[in-house]
């Protein structure tokens, strides 16, 4: 299983085999630590917990539930496995070097939040006309008419934009650095500098 909970670090460019510059995004992956594995016949479904930078002060419950691992992690994220077999042990660690240049990994994360925004920014609407005597000019225009008196639930209006889980696929992976532990992933990933990123290994 190739997956890792990573913090995004920023962004930079590298110069490819064919001289072109590339945006890469830099992830800080230091170790994970497997902190619990589930499986069908006790949990339902296979996964499993991994843990992501030190909690020096852990709460009782989470103290005894990281005690088998003898690890006390800050944050924790599971990752699903089906028609897979798991084989990690709890206590075991995954590094940057679970991955290799080359390998095609969805990212997933927390989008950055913008706030309340309107439909132009929220969802590109057209803004109205300002001359001939328009006066909606960031107005969302009409959300219906008569039938069936009521506004069916998904359309596009004002609201919040932003702060929500974003998975993007088919990324590679372009720089590996064992001894800062850092990843590099060509193009942009979800999320803010210093914001919580998964990165998990497809099929190319």
């Amino acid at each position: 299983m190739k997956a890792l909970i990573t913090r995004k670090l920023g962004m930079t460019s590298i110069i490819d085999e064919k001289g072109a510059a590339v945006p890469v995004t830099l992830l800080s992956a230091s170790p994970n630590v497997v902190t619990q594995l589930k499986v069908t016949d006790t949990d339902g479904y296979q996964a499993v917990q991994l843990g992501f930078e030190d909690n020096k002060r852990p709460a009782k419950p989470q103290a005894g539930h990281f005690k088998p691992s003898k690890a006390s992690p800050k944050i924790i994220r599971e990752f699903r496995i089906e028609g897979e077999e798991i084989n990690l042990n709890i206590g075991d660690q995954l590094a940057a070097d679970s991955f290799e240049i080359g390998d095609v990994v969805k990212a997933t994360g927390l989008s950055k939040g913008k706030g309340f925004a309107g439909t132009i920014k929220r969802h590109n609407f057209h803004r109205g006309r300002k001359t001939h005597g328009g006066g909606s000019y960031r107005r969302p225009g009409s959300i219906g008419s008569m039938y069936p008196q009521r506004i069916f639930p998904g359309k596009k209006m004002a609201g919040q934009m932003g702060h929500v889980t974003v998975t993007t696929k088919n990324l590679r992976v372009a720089i590996i650095d064992t001894d800062l532990g850092v990843i590099g992933i060509e193009g942009a990933v979800p999320g803010p500098k210093k914001g919580i990123v998964m990165i998990r290994g497809t099929e190319k």
